[in-house]
């Protein structure tokens, strides 16, 4: 097993390698990849080190799979180029992630649709990804109608210079290097990414727009408001699902907590609940606040939050790759 990490000197990239060592993903041979400015530097994993490679000294050396966490620009340029080299690529960037040849994959949800003809497979947006481990199981039980998600991200979502942003400003720095239009620390931005025609951002709009393609179903209404909190690493999402049929809440509990990869942390009496600071450094997805929604018929409120550097983008490529390994897919 010949596995390339493309990116790998990032937030995204660093965090890959603790998954892959942790989870002990099967690898003879590994490739750190990255940027032209990193090529002939090192990288520790597993107890070794291995010198940066270029992304054309990668695409020569034919990995079996490439993880790319490098941005979009650089998955549109070179993803089917290892493709065609004959290696299985699973993206971390939203390149490819609404292109209707390509499969966008949540492990627990959909890896079971995956075929050996698949090289290209899109990773969703981090904020997607815990979502559909949550509601995956209750659409299928009781069906979708409507979803409200209310998303609460941390700045590790932007990446390293959104981190920089919020130590500066904590520590009053004059000259602060912004990311972000406002002030992060001590304060909430209600704006992730860049605003759309239609009064959403991006990042909502990936919410909804991706929640339908891996649920399978474009007849769903769905609404988005993402914010960005000072929170160090994961995001956290307050969701309020209409169901077709009407559900009983204990069935509910009882569904949620047979489902592979979610944990389910809800005693409210003793204030148990998910919090970002728990899950960090945590593979899972974990929900909570699980109540009826008494103002609207078959209609439920959750709580879910996870690690969005982890089960949100580095952890759910690995799943990925270990489902592709385990059945001969690649």
């Amino acid at each position: 097993m010949k596995l390339a990490i493309v990116g790998v000197t990032g937030l995204v990239g660093t965090t890959l390698l603790r998954v892959l060592e942790e989870r002990k993903f099967p690898i003879t041979e590994f490739l750190a990849v990255a940027s032209a400015k990193s090529v002939g530097k090192t990288i520790d994993f597993a107890g070794k080190s291995y010198p940066i490679i270029g992304l054309e000294t990668a695409v020569e050396m034919r990995p079996d799979i490439a993880i790319f966490s490098a941005g979009g620009t650089v998955s549109l340029e070179w993803a089917e180029r290892f493709a065609a080299a004959g290696t299985t690529v699973i993206d971390n960037s939203s390149a490819w992630r609404m292109n209707p040849s390509k499969k966008l994959v949540v492990s627990e949800v959909n890896a079971d649709k995956l075929t050996p003809a698949d090289k290209i497979i899109a990773n969703p947006n981090c904020t997607t990804m815990q979502l559909l481990v949550a509601i995956a199981p209750l659409h299928r039980r009781y069906g979708i109608e409507r979803l409200v998600v209310s998303t609460y991200q941390s700045i590790t979502g932007t990446g390293v210079k959104a981190v920089t942003q919020y130590q500066q400003e904590k520590e009053g720095a004059d000259d602060v290097d912004r990311v972000y239009p406002h002030q992060i620390f001590a304060n909430v931005i209600p704006q992730c990414d860049s605003f759309t025609e239609n009064g959403y951002t991006k990042e909502e709009m990936k919410v909804v727009n991706e929640t339908r393609k891996i649920l399978g179903d474009d007849s769903l209404r769905i609404t988005c408001t993402a914010v960005r909190v000072p929170v160090w690493g994961g995001h956290s999402e307050s969701v309020n699902i209409t169901f077709r049929e009407d559900y009983d809440i204990n069935d509910v509990y009882a569904l949620l907590r047979n489902t592979e990869g979610l944990t389910v942390q809800d005693d409210p009496a003793n204030s148990i609940y998910p919090m970002p600071l728990d899950a960090y450094g945590k593979d899972g997805v974990f929900v909570g606040r699980i109540r009826r929604d008494e103002s609207a018929e078959k209609s439920l409120n959750l709580w879910v939050v996870a690690d969005n550097l982890r089960k949100g983008a580095a952890t759910n490529t690995v799943q990925i790759a270990e489902y592709l390994v385990a059945k001969n897919l690649v």
